[in-house]
């Protein structure tokens, strides 16, 4: 079939993994789709239980980390963006820390929980899909605040925590556990959700937040200086679950 083909192409050419997949039967998916946000099998990525440890919540490249200066956030060498125009004002918290994953093709898609919470908001926010890469984050201005994007926030042991999906080109579409599917949209302004009356949502470290139908960028914010990171050096790899960063 034509999607047997697709899966088998996108195998070869971007170097999938498929062994750590869940299925590693390209018969049993349904759709080139359902393979691209197919599941990992158990134990694959396994978890530090220290609550004292944030962990990854993607597979990719920790692409950029570090504190976040005059509202200000660094996209790449010489190049950065607001915050405010990142999450368009819409936490009033005092964010101090930052962590960005580039998710690749080759990546698994689904996005987990970094740390114990509870979601609070919800917030979309339309743009553009430029493709997220190291060309792309290196030349084009605050990339993350054209690009289409959700942001979730979590009240947390150490506050309010955000965690952005950013679209890119190719990404047909952002999904959560909670809502299904988010984008593509055809809100034409951001538009959110309030999570505190009546729901309990609550996620604990590793749980599936949601996922992306092809690749792109997760955005982490921290509030008031509660965290060191794990990482010294920019650019390694990470995968879900892997330990990120230690609360103070």
């Amino acid at each position: 079939t034509i999607k047997n083909y697709l899966i088998n192409l996108a195998i070869k050419t971007f170097e999938i993994n498929i062994s750590e997949a869940e299925s590693d039967d390209i018969n049993s998916y349904p759709t080139f789709n359902a393979f691209f946000t197919r599941k990992l099998k158990d134990g694959v990525r396994p978890l530090e239980a220290n609550s004292s440890i944030l962990s990854s919540p993607a597979d990719g490249v920790l692409s950029e980390f570090g504190k976040i200066e005059d509202k200000t956030l660094i996209q790449a060498k010489k190049r950065d963006y607001s915050l405010e125009k990142l999450i368009v004002k819409s936490s009033d918290t005092n964010f101090t820390d930052f962590a960005t994953i580039y998710l690749s093709p080759k990546d698994y898609h689904r996005v987990h929980m970094p740390i114990d919470g509870k979601l609070t908001k919800m917030v979309y926010i339309p743009g553009k899909l430029f493709s997220v890469n190291k060309t792309t984050t290196n030349n084009i201005d605050e990339i993350f605040t054209k690009n289409e994007r959700l942001v979730c926030y979590f009240d947390t042991a150490i506050g309010e925590v955000a965690v952005i999906f950013v679209g890119a080109l190719l990404v047909a579409g952002i999904e959560t556990v909670w809502h299904g599917k988010v984008a593509p949209s055809y809100y034409k302004e951001p538009k959110e959700w309030n999570y505190t009356d009546g729901y309990n949502l609550e996620y604990k470290k590793g749980d599936t937040l949601g996922w992306f139908n092809f690749g792109s960028t997760v955005v982490m914010l921290f509030p008031d200086n509660k965290i060191d990171m794990l990482f010294e050096k920019k650019n390694s790899e990470i995968q879900v679950n892997q330990s990120l960063a230690k609360i103070r």
